[in-house]
């Protein structure tokens, strides 16, 4: 598959702006980039779900808008990040939709098998029968990847393919990426699974860059050329002041020349109109030199603003909370055989009670299957939710809840509305603008509405909303967090969570994002 020149405009703004690249036949490719770089929208026009403006996209030797859509769907499976599916079907019909291409609807004995197949290596048996709306997003998402898997074809394109899955799913997808023999782009933060994968295509500012090696060399490439931009900066800052010092010296010693030569022209008897000539052309060349300097200064002021731009977020943005004030080991939740059924169920949830306790300075990893409970259990923690068995008791401490949603973020506001409304300390309002500006929200997005925004924006602003209430909390509960989030977003949070000297309650199915925050004791229960 050929890429050449590809753009997408959207009211007149190019999203897409010129993109090459190529996909070579047999590899397995990852395209990464942060939110807002245009990677859906690449894969959506390679599979034609978006029309291109320009460009072309070459797939097999044929331009690919001139393939017959069923032929195409036998070479082509595509798994978009935001899968939707209007009709009622359970997950057995669902997957039979990748035997269409060859089957019409009237599947063949062949074409069974093939479905059987693809249900049991993502273990969708127990719930086939079920409809896709009743499962949870993970239970989906190992449908719709058995889906692409039934499909069987020789190219695939997968945009977070392993959102919402929980371990064992994202294992089971792991093995089948180390097995395929199909050509495959795939878009993903998944940094574990980017690790398995031979090169990475980072798509930033419309300009692709190839790294030929696993996500743990790209990181290690881009961090050699982020300490070069770096000292690249700071030379320049320091040329930048050397220029304005230089210019303001350069007025002030001709200012001072003009006044002792104006004297000096008095004692002489120089007529007035001579003077004023000597004036005038001192004032040009002054003025000229002056030109020169100020031209100096504003090159490398220009220059020092493109390095910072070219900055990643997580060098630019630096978070940090301060210490909860409890003491560590202090008693803050004690559960003793709970459990947990809904009104219109009378089966419990865990076929074991829970019984636990969490202490001030804790870091636990709730661990479970999709659709065992675990959200249910942090609303339990939080006395949202009472359990329908056993006690749990709650010390006084303050918590805040992040969700992989950001719930916290009001979509209805704009930026500034959102960070006004945790103004609780009543800043002034250049205060307010100050933090904005820290946590990388500069004054053209302050009126964006926050239903707009990425989920990495949204992460940003809530870290900036509990900065401007000066809200530490005891304890951060947070729900797959890394969900949604581009791999600079990640990084950002991991390190706030990393510095946090406090309690940390998590589910998250990230084993990079655990590992690097020093979450390592866990609650577990499984279906």
């Amino acid at each position: 598959m050929f890429v050449k020149e590809i753009t997408k405009r959207y009211d007149g703004k190019a999203v897409v702006d010129g993109v090459s690249f190529e996909v070579p036949k047999g590899k397995v490719l990852s395209l990464i980039g942060p939110n807002g770089a245009g990677k859906s929208t690449v894969m959506g026009m390679l599979s034609r779900l978006i029309a291109r403006d320009s460009g072309l996209v070459d797939f097999e030797g044929t331009e690919i808008t001139r393939w017959k859509s069923r032929e195409l769907s036998k070479r082509l499976a595509i798994l978009t990040q935001a899968n939707n599916v209007q009709m009622k079907l359970t997950v057995r019909e669902l997957v039979a939709f990748g035997r269409f291409p060859y089957s019409g609807g009237r599947l063949t004995q062949e074409d069974n098998e093939i479905i059987d197949r693809a249900i049991a290596y993502m273990e969708l048996g127990d719930f086939e029968e079920q409809f896709i709306d009743e499962l949870s997003g993970g239970q989906r998402q190992r449908a719709y990847i058995a889906m692409v898997i039934a499909q069987d074809t020789e190219y695939i394109l997968l945009d977070e393919p392993t959102n919402h899955l929980d371990t064992s799913a994202r294992e089971r997808f792991y093995d089948f990426i180390r097995r395929t023999s199909a050509t495959a782009l795939i878009i993903s933060h998944d940094r574990t699974l980017l690790n398995l994968l031979p090169a990475i295509c980072e798509l930033s500012r419309n300009k692709l860059t190839y790294y030929g090696g696993s996500y743990d060399f790209y990181k290690e490439q881009k961090k050699i050329h982020q300490n070069a931009l770096l000292q690249q900066l700071e030379e320049k800052e320091k040329a930048f002041r050397l220029a304005r010092k230089t210019a303001r010296e350069v007025e002030e010693r001709k200012a001072k020349q003009n006044v002792r030569g104006e004297k000096a022209a008095l004692k002489k008897g120089i007529p007035r109109i001579m003077m004023g000539n000597l004036k005038n052309h001192a004032e040009n060349s002054t003025g000229k030199l002056n030109n020169i300097h100020i031209q100096k200064s504003e090159k490398i002021r220009q220059e020092v603003m493109d390095i910072r731009n070219s900055l990643s977020q997580t060098d630019k943005l630096k978070t940090d909370f301060n210490a909860s004030a409890l003491h560590t080991g202090k008693i803050l939740v004690t559960a003793q055989n709970i459990n947990f059924h809904y009104p219109d169920s009378n089966t419990n949830l865990w076929t074991v009670p829970l019984s636990f306790q969490l202490r001030s300075g804790n870091r636990f990893c709730i661990k479970g299957d999709n659709g065992s409970g675990k959200t249910t259990l942090l609303r339990l923690i939080t006395g949202e939710l009472t359990p329908t068995g056993g006690t749990i008791e709650r010390a006084d401490f303050t918590y805040v809840y992040l969700d992989q949603e950001y719930s916290l973020i009001q979509n209805e506001y704009t930026v500034s509305e959102q960070a006004e409304a945790f103004n609780l300390r009543h800043l002034p309002e250049h205060e307010i603008k100050t933090v904005l500006n820290r946590y990388l929200f500069p004054q053209d997005v302050w009126n964006k509405p926050c239903g707009k925004l990425s989920g990495g924006e949204k992460m940003r602003l809530a870290f900036c909303c509990l900065m401007i209430a000066d809200n530490t909390p005891d304890l951060f509960i947070l729900d797959e967090p890394t969900n949604n989030l581009d791999i600079e977003s990640i990084e950002i949070i991991t390190a706030t969570i990393r510095n946090y000297q406090g309690t940390v309650l998590a589910v998250s199915h990230d084993r990079d994002f655990l590992k690097e925050t020093g979450i390592e004791q866990e609650i577990s229960f499984f279906l």
